[in-house]
């Protein structure tokens, strides 16, 4: 059974009671202007993990918003351990990365701190400092999926993954492939090869990009869990809704159920 882990950047619009009104980074700086202190550090971010286990996980995909490579200390990173160690929660990813050189060292730094291996970001450091992604990625035992977002198609993102040299592929991000018009199942498919992680989400409609729980939008989410099962994909599924104007914990955890028993029932093959 693959692990199932929440994304922590569900929690985008939670430091401003969910009234998001000014777009992604409005979120994001409010997030880490909430963690970044390190004398209140412990206990909000124990906080928001005691909210992650309530709902059923027992991993998470680690938003960097709470724990960014500009701000996060060696102690901000040893009471992060701390506290997901002391409720038995893993990291499955860290979803961010970097883009400057500096950023992605020290996000390097907290990967290794926090027991996980692999990042999933957009990281456009990669388009025009390849070399050095694969340095340092390789030479510590880590490695980069590169999440899509503008990418319409996945031979785009393909393009941008190059040689990857077996530290960089794909983090198949299904709720933007719904808002490019494009089948997840088939993407999935399509990457297989390069598959480094999956953020299972879906969208009301194409041409936006409007989150919601798993089966209420355009993604086909049941047949990415199957198209999974199929290529034999043993890695964790992330399970990602970012609402702008409302708490996502009960979608999340209902989108979690319906994932768990799809990834449970009859394997069926396309004709």
């Amino acid at each position: 059974m693959n692990i199932i882990s929440f994304n922590s950047a569900n929690f985008v619009a939670r430091e401003i009671n969910y009234s998001m009104t000014e777009g992604w980074m409005q979120g994001d700086a409010a997030t880490q202007a909430w963690y970044r202190p390190a004398d209140t550090f412990s206990a909000r971010f124990g906080a928001m993990l005691d909210d992650v286990v309530a709902l059923g996980f027992g991993a998470i995909d680690l938003w960097l918003a709470h724990l960014h490579p500009d701000w996060a200390s060696d102690q901000h990173i040893a009471l992060a351990r701390q506290a997901l160690d002391a409720r038995q929660l893993s990291v499955a990813t860290l979803a961010g990365f970097g883009d400057t050189r500096e950023q992605v060292i020290r996000a390097c730094d907290i990967a290794t701190g926090l027991g996980t291996t692999t990042f999933g970001h957009g990281a456009r450091i990669v388009d025009r400092d390849h070399a050095f992604v694969v340095e340092a990625l390789g030479s510590r035992g880590l490695r980069l999926g590169i999440e899509n977002h503008p990418e319409k198609t996945p031979a785009i993102l393909r393009d941008r993954i190059g040689d990857g040299q077996g530290v960089i592929g794909a983090m198949i991000d299904t709720g933007w492939f719904g808002t490019q018009g494009y089948n997840a199942a088939q993407a999935i498919v399509e990457l297989k090869d390069v598959l480094f992680g999956v953020h299972l989400k879906d969208v009301l409609g194409a041409g936006a990009h409007h989150t919601c729980r798993f089966g209420q939008g355009v993604v086909p989410v049941r047949a990415c869990a199957q198209a999974l099962r199929r290529i034999g994909y043993t890695l964790p599924i992330s399970v990602e809704h970012e609402p702008e104007r409302a708490d996502p914990r009960e979608d999340v955890r209902a989108s979690a159920a319906l994932l768990r028993g799809w990834m449970e029932e009859p394997l069926q093959h396309p004709s």
